[in-house]
C-alpha cells in the first residue's frame, strides 16, 4: 500500500497522519517483518478506531474503507480538483497524472487486506468492508456529506478503469464542488486576523420558507433578489429588520436549504470577527460558489466601531466586494447603530462637529444594504392562522379551532405578545404536554 499511495502526483497531499499513511506505513513494516505483530495489531486497531469515529460523524456505512477513499477525493483540494470545480473535465496534460492517480485509488479500493488479517490473526478489514451501521437521527451525523461521500464510493466500486473514475469525479467536482464548501451548506470562523478557518456547521435546520406562515411580499423580496445573486446577476446585500420572533432568522436558513443544490453557501459571522472579513473573503473570491455572509442580530451601541470594518468591505474600501459575495443581516433596528436624541439637535458640540453629521454616520451602514425588508409582528388575526398552520402540522394536537385560539390567546399574554416565534413555541408546548399525558 506504500508503495501505491507514493507514487500519487495530484492527490499526493493526504496528510502525514491522516488513517490511509498511517495504515501504508504499518502494512510496510508488515511486510518488512521488521516490528513485532502485537505492536502493529495495536496500531492498526487504532486506525480502525479512527475510521469508526469518521464513519460516525459523516454516516458512512457498507464498506467503510470504500467510503474513506471517496471522502478523501472529493475533499481533496488541488490544482485539478479545483480546475474541475470551475470548468468541468477539460482537456490538459494533467488529466494524464489524475488519471494515472485515479488508477492507484482503484487498486486500492480492491486492496486485499486477507493477508494480513490472517497473519495477525485478526478481522477488522473484512469487517468495516462489510459495515452496518447503527440507525441514528440525523442531527447526530453530517447527513449531507454523507449521501454523497456514499454514492461516489458505490459509483468508484462499478467503475472498470481510471477512465471511469475521471468522469466521474469530475463530474462531481463541477456540480457539487471540492473540498469543505462542496460537501457543506454553512460555516463559521474561528480564529481571526489572517489566521481564519471555516468551520462546517454539520447540521442546519431544514426548514423552508413555506414554513413562515405569511410574510409572502418579504419572502418575494429575498427570493427575488437571492435568484438573481444564485443566477449571477447583479443583487444586492439584504437587511431584514423589524421585531422579534417574526421569522427574520427562519428566512435566512431557507435561503441556503432552497438554493444549496444551485451553488449557494452561507458564512456565519459575528460583529468581533469583523476585522477578518477581507481575509475571509479573499478566501472565498475565486471559488465557484455563491457566498451569503450571514449576520444575525446585527447592531451595534455607540461605543461600538466594529460596523467600520463592514462598511468598508460593503462599500468604500479601495477593493471592490467580489460578484460571488453578498452580505445578508437581520436585525431588531432599523437603523443598526443606536442613536440618541442629542444626535438630532444640529448644534455644533465641543469638539466641533455637527449632530447632523453623527447621524449621517450612523445611518450610513444601513443605507449600504441595498435591499431593506421589514417584518412586523402579526395582528392577532394572522397570529391565530400562524398558530392554526403549525397545529395542523402536529396530528397529536386535537383542539377544537375555538379551544386552540382560546388557550393561544391565553399563551401569548403571559409569553410576550403575539410573533411567529411565539406560536412555534405555544404549539410545542401543547404538543409537548399531548405526548407526556400519553
Amino acid at each position: 500500500m506504500y508503495r501505491l499511495i507514493s507514487k500519487l502526483v495530484v492527490y499526493h497531499e493526504l496528510g502525514e497522519d491522516s488513517i490511509i499513511k498511517k495504515l501504508a506505513g504499518i502494512i510496510e513494516e508488515f511486510d518488512e517483518g521488521v516490528t513485532p505483530k502485537p505492536q502493529l495489531v495495536t496500531r492498526i486497531y487504532r486506525e480502525i478506531k479512527r475510521l469508526l469515529d469518521l464513519s460516525t460523524e459523516f454516516g458512512f456505512d457498507d464498506n467503510l474503507w470504500h467510503n474513506y477513499l471517496a471522502y478523501l477525493i472529493i475533499t481533496n483540494e488541488n490544482s485539478f480538483s479545483l480546475t474541475s470545480e470551475k470548468v468541468g473535465a477539460s482537456e490538459g496534460t494533467v488529466n494524464r497524472f489524475a488519471k494515472g492517480d485515479f488508477k492507484i485509488f482503484k487498486e486500492l479500493f480492491d486492496y486485499d487486506f486477507s493477508g494480513i488479517e490472517k497473519d495477525l490473526d485478526i478481522d477488522c478489514f473484512s469487517t468495516v468492508s462489510d459495515y452496518h451501521a447503527i440507525a441514528k437521527k440525523e442531527r447526530m451525523y453530517n447527513k449531507n456529506v454523507s449521501e454523497k461521500v456514499r454514492r461516489i464510493s458505490r459509483d468508484i466500486e462499478a467503475c472498470k478503469d481510471e477512465n471511469e473514475i475521471f468522469d466521474i469525479v469530475t463530474t462531481f467536482y463541477k456540480d457539487y464542488g471540492v473540498g469543505m464548501f462542496g460537501l457543506n451548506k454553512a460555516f463559521r470562523i474561528a480564529g481571526e486576523g489572517n489566521d481564519v478557518d471555516f468551520i462546517p456547521i454539520n447540521n442546519t435546520e431544514y426548514v423552508t420558507l413555506d414554513d413562515l406562515v405569511g410574510y409572502e411580499i418579504q419572502k418575494k423580496k429575498l427570493t427575488d433578489n437571492t435568484d438573481a445573486f444564485v443566477a449571477g446577476r447583479p443583487a444586492n446585500n439584504v437587511l431584514l429588520f423589524g421585531d422579534a420572533g417574526t421569522g427574520k432568522s427562519t428566512c435566512i436558513k431557507a435561503i441556503i436549504n432552497k438554493y444549496y443544490d444551485g451553488g449557494l453557501r452561507m458564512i456565519e459571522v459575528y460583529k468581533h470577527q469583523f476585522k477578518s472579513l477581507p481575509e475571509i473573503i479573499s478566501r472565498i473570491k475565486n471559488r465557484n460558489y455563491r457566498f451569503i455572509i450571514y449576520m444575525d442580530d446585527l447592531s451595534f451601541e455607540d461605543f461600538e466601531i466594529e460596523y467600520k470594518y463592514l462598511k468598508a468591505v460593503i462599500e468604500g474600501g479601495l477593493e471592490i466586494r467580489p460578484d460571488n459575495v453578498l452580505i445578508y443581516a437581520t436585525s431588531n433596528r432599523r437603523n443598526l447603530i443606536k442613536e440618541n436624541w442629542s444626535d438630532r439637535d444640529d448644534m455644533e458640540n465641543e469638539n466641533g462637529l455637527h449632530h447632523s453629521d453623527t447621524v449621517q454616520e450612523k445611518q450610513s451602514l444601513s443605507s449600504r444594504f441595498g435591499v431593506t425588508i421589514s417584518f412586523s409582528s402579526p395582528l392577532q388575526k394572522d397570529f391565530y392562522r400562524i398558530v392554526k398552520a403549525l397545529a395542523d402540522k402536529c396530528p397529536e394536537i386535537t383542539l377544537s379551532e375555538e379551544e386552540l385560539y382560546a388557550e393561544a390567546r391565553k399563551w401569548e399574554i403571559a409569553h410576550g405578545g403575539m410573533s411567529g416565534r411565539c406560536a412555534r413555541q405555544f404549539v410545542d408546548h401543547l404538543a409537548g404536554n399531548v405526548k407526556a399525558s400519553h
